[in-house]
């Protein structure tokens, strides 16, 4: 199964027959308005990103399935700027779903203990040696604080000169966090505590720009960078391997708009890539605001994130955020994306009258994230995508 998009019209097919990715469109980022400057105004920073999804349907994890994600993203170098070193992206980045036997085996050739349920997550920190050291040791409490076992950490290897030299100027410090839950703990709270224990470092650290989680799951291992699309697996060579299997990822090419380029704002973000603009981004941002103190799910104390989603950044950021927090309070992701992004056509809804029910239900707790978009997501069994409410995007 493969979808994508970028452009009005197929622009893209890589060498393998069947896999094809299309179409594009504008992603709004909220940020403070600056003055229009002659005929320049800010308000047209509007520009293309690409992005798609390859899931094998019996869920079979492949190297193929890899090398077609690679070859996609690397045929969407058009949908993104390149700065005038000619190497340095504004950003392009892989979801790689439960690739459990290449963890497994970085974990060995690391000295670190193995777990049948390890999982994994990617970590940006500081050029300061003290900054990344305090960085680490206020993670480790974290997820120690909500019971995930630790067990060590790993140097993926990085290519820098994969980057240009203005990538390079603000390339991170990149390490490969391995943790396990304890016996007790089920595959559900598991993810809680790797949730809530990554959120509370973030709350500590907030004073530390550079420090970011790129993932951190047992259901995917993201990568992402400041690079071009063709370059990604140059920058991290641990793509190339061949024991990198996986049933399906997600990828995207250009970040979001109306921002500086930055690391930390490459898709894909930790469930989802996102192509497009949620045009109510302040006011779903605001009612996120206003409900955190009425949110509850057992065994997680949703009301202490504050906030619960980013109110600067991208559209792209707090939607994902937002539906991580959906996740976290027990949802799965086909429930949680509908609730925040419902269809537009309340008169086929009538056609079910569970359906209907479902969407009325949640529209008196909820208001939809609206806007043009086109998603695709991988989460737990479901890998999917889905449009915007009224189906504009040329994902279709």
């Amino acid at each position: 199964m493969v979808c994508g998009v970028a452009t009005d019209v197929l622009y893209s097919r890589c060498r393998d027959p069947g896999v094809v990715a299309f179409g594009p469109d504008h992603e709004h980022v909220a940020m403070p308005q600056r003055p229009a400057q002659g005929l320049y105004d800010p308000r047209f920073e509007h520009d293309s990103c690409g992005f798609g999804l390859i899931a094998q349907l019996d869920d079979q994890p492949s190297r193929a399935v890899v090398e077609g994600a690679l070859k996609a993203l690397a045929g969407l170098n058009h949908r993104g700027a390149v700065a005038a070193d000619g190497l340095s992206g504004d950003g392009c980045g892989l979801l790689i779903r439960r690739p459990h036997a290449w963890l497994q085996a970085l974990a060995g050739e690391s000295g670190l203990a193995g777990d049948p349920q390890l999982a994994a997550g990617l970590v940006f920190l500081g050029p300061s040696s003290d900054a990344a050291a305090r960085a680490v040791a206020t993670l480790e409490v974290c997820l120690r604080a909500q019971g995930v076992r630790l067990l060590g950490w790993r140097q993926p290897p990085i290519v820098a000169d994969a980057c240009g030299a203005q990538a390079r100027a603000s390339l991170p410090q990149v390490r490969q966090i391995f943790v396990a839950p304890p016996q007790q703990m089920g595959a559900r709270r598991f993810e809680q505590a790797l949730f809530m224990g990554r959120r509370d470092a973030e709350r500590a650290l907030a004073d530390d720009p550079d420090f970011y989680v790129v993932s951190l799951s047992a259901h995917a291992v993201g990568f992402k960078g400041m690079t071009l699309p063709e370059h990604l697996p140059d920058l991290y060579p641990d793509l190339a391997r061949a024991d990198l299997c996986s049933s399906a990822v997600t990828f995207h090419q250009r970040f979001s708009t109306n921002t500086a380029p930055q690391w930390r704002l490459a898709q894909p973000f930790r469930l989802l890539a996102h192509n497009g603009e949620i045009n109510t981004i302040q006011g779903n941002r605001h009612w996120a605001l206003a409900r955190r103190g009425l949110w509850q799910a057992p065994g997680v104390d949703l009301a202490r994130l504050d906030p619960p989603v980013s109110l600067h950044g991208s559209d792209s950021q707090s939607l994902d955020e937002m539906l991580e927090i959906l996740l976290a309070g027990g949802m799965d992701a086909l429930q949680a994306l509908r609730i925040m992004i419902p269809p537009a056509a309340h008169a086929l809804e009538q056609l079910n009258p569970d359906l209907a029910a479902f969407y009325e239900y949640y529209a008196m707790h909820t208001e939809p994230w609206d806007g043009p978009a086109g998603i695709v997501f991988a989460h737990g069994d479901y890998a999917g995508c889905l449009l915007d409410r009224n189906g504009l995007r040329p994902a279709r």
